[in-house]
């Protein structure tokens, strides 16, 4: 029974371990950060959990690794739709939290169904186009795709979240864009996106707190000890930190509480601040190997279906790490995007070791071994 719970050692012998071990230590790198941010109020209370969301995470990984990952493709369909059937819950029952409905309460915790559903629907997609044989650019196929694209985005806007929202769009985006999609089609994209922003700019569906959010970054000091705090608080931490950064627990914005959600959205301001330049390129780097060894894994995989399901995953550390360091920064607006493996959350670290676990998954079985 447990043999069956053990991956092949000549599968292991391709299993890239540089990504796992790069990935523990962003996660640690975050411990520590959250840590520094919520010490003086919950002490190693959020430091303990994110331990434990590691250990969680490292775990389901292992059990992703275990079975071939063509059992995924065969189950795409179940999985998809399963991921939906939890959306259509959270958007009925889940708990509204700063302007959007995107939890599901489990007493003291909660889980976002939304993340979740981004595997699914980067799963659905790619078994799609696997059994399209990759072509992208036949008026029925694309249009398939769309439908099972625009399903779990129109429940996300629902809730509404539009920084989940915008993750899925350039995930989708990415997918299209690496399976060949015509280059006029993803301009008329981009325009349909704009006009679905302008005409629901002015309806319930975007809250005023959603507006202010997405157009503070622009000129925080219109509001600077309201919806601009955060950002102008995140700014003078950086700025602050310098090339070395004052020192551990050393932040006075963060330890100050100046800048609400250090811990989780704005962990790249604690970053800046106690460890300044040279720990922000530290990150950066790490981050740089990560989805360089994930793209080298989408390049080597045998078939669409993992290629596509790489590119998906990538899609999704990419666009995460530019949004949520450049909201941080004053240049991209505040969106609410954490910082992939570095911000607390179980929820997100779960769903990144899930997806890390499909791409090392895919990356063992690139050629046929036999056992």
């Amino acid at each position: 029974m447990l043999d069956k719970l053990k991956i092949n050692s000549k599968l292991l012998k391709e299993l890239d371990f540089g990504v796992i071990i790069v990935a523990v230590i962003i996660v640690l790198f975050g411990a520590i950060n959250i840590f520094s941010a919520t010490h003086n109020k919950y002490g190693y209370s959020y430091f303990k959990l994110q331990i434990l969301w590691l250990i969680i995470g490292l775990g389901i990984m292992y059990a992703i690794m275990i079975f071939d990952y063509s059992l995924i493709m065969n189950y795409a369909t179940l999985i998809y739709w399963a991921s939906i059937i939890f959306l259509l819950i959270n958007d009925t029952l889940g708990t509204v939290a700063n302007g959007a409905r995107s939890w599901i309460s489990l007493g003291n915790r909660g889980i976002q169904p939304s993340e979740f559903a981004k595997i699914g629907m980067i799963i659905m997609l790619a078994k799609k186009l696997e059994d399209m044989e990759g072509n992208i650019n036949n008026i029925k196929n694309f249009l398939i795709l769309c439908f099972y694209a625009l399903i779990p985005m129109v429940l996300i806007v629902i809730q509404p979240d539009m920084g989940m929202m915008m993750v899925c769009f350039f995930i989708v985006l990415g997918i299209f864009y690496i399976a060949g999609l015509n280059s006029k089609v993803i301009a008329w994209g981009f325009g349909a996106v704009v006009a679905a922003i302008a005409i629901l700019w002015n309806t319930p569906i975007m809250q005023g707190y959603w507006k202010t959010r997405l157009t503070i970054f622009l000129n925080p000091e219109a509001d600077e000890l309201g919806s601009g705090l955060q950002l102008i608080s995140s700014l003078i931490g950086i700025g602050s930190g310098g090339l070395f950064g004052k020192g551990f627990l050393k932040g006075t914005q963060v330890s100050g509480g100046f800048i609400p959600f250090a811990f989780n959205d704005f962990i790249f301001a604690v970053v800046g601040e106690e460890w300044g330049l040279a720990g922000a390129a530290f990150l950066l780097l790490l981050y740089g190997i990560l989805i360089y060894r994930l793209i080298k894994i989408a390049h080597s995989s045998k078939d669409i279906f993992g290629s596509i399901l790489c590119v998906g995953i990538i899609s999704t550390f990419m666009f995460s790490i530019l949004e949520n360091i450049g909201m941080t920064i004053g240049i991209m607006p505040i969106t609410g995007i954490t910082l992939p493996l570095m911000s607390y959350g179980g929820s997100s670290i779960l769903t990144y070791f899930i997806s890390l676990g499909l791409v090392l998954n895919i990356g063992m079985r690139k050629k046929k071994i036999n056992f």
